[in-house]
Order: structure tokens, then C-alpha cells, then sequence
């Protein structure tokens, strides 16, 4: 396995990590609610509005790191397809992996301006990771 795939996967076991994170706590403080269709209408707002602060930043947390996963698994599969795993892609990788899992506490903890800047990082790192498999 590539490094790049490899960290791929860890940033795949992140997100189940992120889940059990939000999902714990989320249910606990909505109970039979979360086994619902979770209708706006029946809950009285979105799931996300009738969770606590803290949990609801996991929450939006988990969905941000579902939308930057795709693009960096795209870059991972492309790299490794295109056989243009370098040093700079295995860096980009990891860097991307830490990025997300800083990000976690960063925005449990409302650090801002951080949790922008250590989101920039991850996607920074999926876009370089792009760029040098064309090159």
C-alpha cells in the first residue's frame, strides 16, 4: 500500500472516530429522537439545533470532514493510479492527516482563527497533492 493510501485509511478510521465522538453524546442528549426520520417538522428544528454547542461543533465537524475526505481521496487515488507517489504527495498526505485530527479539538474548542487556518492546511495539501500528480 502506497503512503498515500495508507493515510487514506487512517483518515477513514478518523471519521469513524469523529462519529463515535458526536453520535455518544448526541444521543444522550436527544435520546429516542435520534432513532427517528429526524423530520424537521417533528423534531422542532434541525438535529443540529437541538444539540448542545459543544456536540453540535462535532456534528458540523464529522459533516466537514465527509466533504474534504472526498477530494482527498480522490488525490490519493489519483496518485497512486498515476504512479506519482513522491516525497512532497507522502508529506501532503500526512499533512492533511494531521490537519484533520488537530481540527477535531480546534473546533470542539471554538479556536478561531485556528480551526480556519488548520482547515487550510488539509486542503491546501489535497491541492498540492493534485497538482503534482499532473506534473
Amino acid at each position: 500500500m502506497t503512503p498515500e493510501l495508507t493515510a487514506l485509511t487512517l483518515a477513514a478510521l478518523l471519521q469513524v472516530v469523529q462519529f463515535v465522538l458526536m453520535s455518544v453524546p448526541a444521543n444522550r442528549e436527544l435520546g429516542a429522537k435520534t432513532m427517528t426520520a429526524r423530520d424537521r417538522s417533528k423534531l422542532g428544528g434541525s438535529m443540529e439545533d437541538l444539540l448542545s454547542d459543544k456536540t453540535a461543533r462535532l456534528y458540523r465537524a464529522l459533516n466537514n470532514h465527509f466533504e474534504g475526505l472526498i477530494l482527498f481521496t480522490i488525490a490519493c487515488v489519483v496518485v497512486t493510479l498515476a504512479d506519482q507517489s513522491t516525497p512532497l504527495t507522502v508529506a501532503c498526505a500526512y499533512a492533511y492527516l494531521i490537519a484533520r485530527i488537530l481540527y477535531v479539538p480546534a473546533y470542539y474548542f471554538g479556536l478561531a482563527p485556528w480551526r480556519s487556518v488548520i482547515w487550510m492546511v488539509g486542503f491546501g495539501a489535497t491541492i498540492l497533492m493534485l497538482i503534482a500528480a499532473l506534473i
